[in-house]
């Protein structure tokens, strides 16, 4: 992401103007929209006119257009985004409150003007505009017959393709077939791996399966690649690590991804960063359970004590369409900063942050025990009921 000018007031209300230049950046600017917001964008429209003989055509015209943002569209496959809302500047083609849905890509640029930036979207714009949180992990999760090709960036993991092969079971006596169905399954799977991942920028291709899969696939590649000089595998062998994982499905790219020998790996990555994170709370819930809180009320409370050293969050509580709750996730994060905590926003496409969703979208993991706080919450609530 390009961040071509930024104008923000003192009250913080200001108009910013980026440059998506990766299909990732559209996932930016999908957290950086709200509903409200007015969004600046060159769109085409189609336009009817009528000639001097009266009869009407249509054409579709260039123009640039102001929105009152309505309803945001993110298809995450595909990453495209498109922003419908109402027009709110004189233009020569639309009139003024006529509706229009502007379909935002990459390298054309937008201006995007808010009545209240807060630190979590000005954060994102920061990090969005740094070049060391592009993509550099990919992972092939994979059993006998099945395999997953993903790309694992700063704030989502990407399934790139999916191979499915059917391998028949041993026979006594004869082998044959499944070793052929073997063979033409890790041959696409070889196939999938050279189209969809960019070793140019890709430091680690993580291989992950349960048993011997892994080994005999990563065996098969190299020994192809030496026949058909496969210059692309070669170079890029040491690239390549093997870690177990359970099945071949993509939530078991975090097992993958909680391996001490990929962390280490990582260690510079925000993925690597948010999966251990994840990974300390539930081990802290298991063995000192009044040291990991989740659910908003529980972390606001230990957040009042002053309690919390990291708290964990997802970015899809930041896209809540009502202002009021959103800005109290703000408060949480501003205030656990403040008291020199971490602070670790998920991304709701990342499987760690998936799962993270399936606790609230928010926990934390506490300084010291705060006991007290879940009893009072029991007593609290039974006298409301």
């Amino acid at each position: 992401m390009k961040l071509v000018r930024k104008d923000l007031e003192k009250d913080n209300a200001g108009q910013v103007t980026l440059i998506p230049e990766e299909p990732e950046d559209m996932w930016h600017t999908y957290n950086l929209l709200q509903v409200g917001d007015s969004l600046r964008a060159s769109t085409i429209r189609k336009v009817q006119t009528e000639s001097s003989t009266g009869s009407v055509g249509s054409n579709r015209v260039r123009t640039t257009l102001t929105l009152c943002v309505e309803t945001i569209d993110f298809d995450s496959q595909a990453c495209q985004l498109r922003v419908k809302g109402t027009n709110i500047q004189e233009n020569e083609y639309v009139k003024m409150g006529a509706y229009h849905t502007i379909e935002l890509e990459p390298n054309r640029q937008f201006t995007l003007a808010k009545k209240q930036w807060d630190s979590v979207v000005l954060e994102r714009i920061e990090q969005a505009c740094d070049p060391a949180w592009s993509a550099d992990v990919a992972a092939v999760v994979m059993q006998e017959g099945l395999a997953h090709v993903c790309l694992v960036t700063p704030s989502m993991t990407l399934t790139r393709a999916k191979v499915e092969v059917n391998i028949p079971r041993k026979r006594k006596g004869n082998c044959s077939q499944h070793d052929r169905a073997l063979e033409r399954f890790y041959e696409q799977v070889v196939q999938a791996i050279q189209r969809h991942i960019n070793f140019e920028v890709v430091k680690c291709v993580l291989v992950a399966s349960p048993g011997f899969v892994r080994e005999q696939f990563c065996d098969y590649m190299f020994q192809q690649a030496v026949k058909t000089d496969n210059k692309l595998l070669l170079e890029n062998r040491s690239k390549f690590l093997q870690v177990h994982s359970s099945s071949g499905h993509k939530y078991a790219l975090k097992e993958a991804l909680c391996d001490p020998a990929v962390t280490s790996r990582l260690s510079d990555t925000k993925a690597a960063g948010e999966v251990k994170a994840l990974d300390d709370f539930y081990k802290m819930l298991q063995h000192e359970p009044d040291r990991a809180f989740y659910g908003l009320k529980h972390v606001e409370k230990a957040n009042e004590a002053m309690a919390i050293d990291t708290l964990l969050i997802s970015d899809e509580l930041f896209r809540h369409q009502d202002v009021a709750t959103r800005s109290r996730y703000v408060k949480l994060v501003d205030s656990v900063r403040e008291n020199m905590g971490t602070v670790r926003i998920f991304s709701s496409l990342h499987v760690s942050g998936e799962q993270l969703g399936q606790l609230t979208g928010v926990a934390a993991i506490l300084r010291f025990p705060v006991a007290e706080l879940s009893d009072q919450e029991d007593e609290s609530s039974s006298e409301e009921d």
